[in-house]
């Protein structure tokens, strides 16, 4: 089996090349495990020293020649995972947020062929689970109401809708490879996912604090996104599913 770690990376000079060490550390260790574990940063047309980077670094790497923000960038590790024939795709930020070692528990219900699709939540508890990173108040009650919207317009109870870390199979991917939400994408594509019949599953992950720079969503730009997130989460929920599974 054939696991694909998409990394979108926009401006992450000062984490890129330790969240592939991490990566790295353990791809022999899965191997051994019954699958192969390869990984592809998308640049997402960063401004700093990205791309020079992973070139100086022998990262592999597809440099976007503008910035496509987030959709785009996982839309193409999308295609790219499509093309080269790999079984599952995990979203893995380039941030160092998420945790490698959370990669088996995130890919175990795929493998048994309980679920199409995983969301790694910091809302699911695990005594394995290290509990020290929280995200703001603000923020989880943000979660918490795209979660409802979620749950109100596509029937699935998912905690974490917001969540990067994710694990899609063969299916999902290739449907991820032709329609993926262009602008935070996570918790529409969960009800797209909803929409055509995909089975969602949600597991308990490890997730650190971002290591260097800064989020994508600032505080002054909370509410705009929240009007954004839950426009297009209304307009995707009346739109017809494909169901061709």
């Amino acid at each position: 089996m054939k696991i694909l770690l998409i990394i979108p990376a926009y401006n992450e000079e000062r984490n890129i090349v330790r969240t592939v060490q991490s990566v790295e550390a353990i791809r022999s260790e899965k191997r051994n495990r019954g699958y192969i574990l390869d990984y592809i940063v998308i640049n997402d047309g960063s401004l700093d020293n990205t791309e020079e980077i992973c070139r100086d670094n022998n990262i592999k790497c597809i440099n976007l020649f503008q910035n496509l923000g987030i959709g785009g960038a996982v839309q193409t590790g999308y295609i790219y995972a499509c093309i080269a024939h790999y079984d599952i795709a995990i979203q893995f930020d380039g941030d160092g947020q998420h945790d490698i070692n959370s990669l088996d528990k995130l890919v175990a219900p795929i493998i048994e062929g309980k679920a199409d699709f995983v969301v790694g939540s910091r809302f699911v508890k695990s005594r394995k689970l290290d509990d020290n990173f929280q995200s703001t108040f603000m923020r989880r009650v943000g979660i918490k109401y795209l979660s409802f919207l979620v749950k109100l317009f596509a029937g699935i109870k998912v905690k974490d809708v917001t969540s990067g870390y994710r694990a899609a199979n063969r299916y999902v991917l290739e449907m991820f490879a032709d329609d993926y939400p262009v602008d935070y994408p996570e918790p529409e594509s969960l009800v797209m996912l909803a929409k055509n019949s995909v089975r969602i599953s949600e597991v308990g992950v490890n997730m650190f604090e971002r290591a260097e720079g800064k989020s994508s969503i600032r505080a002054w730009k909370s509410v705009y996104y929240m009007i954004k997130v839950s426009l297009a989460i209304l307009c995707r929920a009346f739109q017809r599913g494909n169901n061709k599974k």
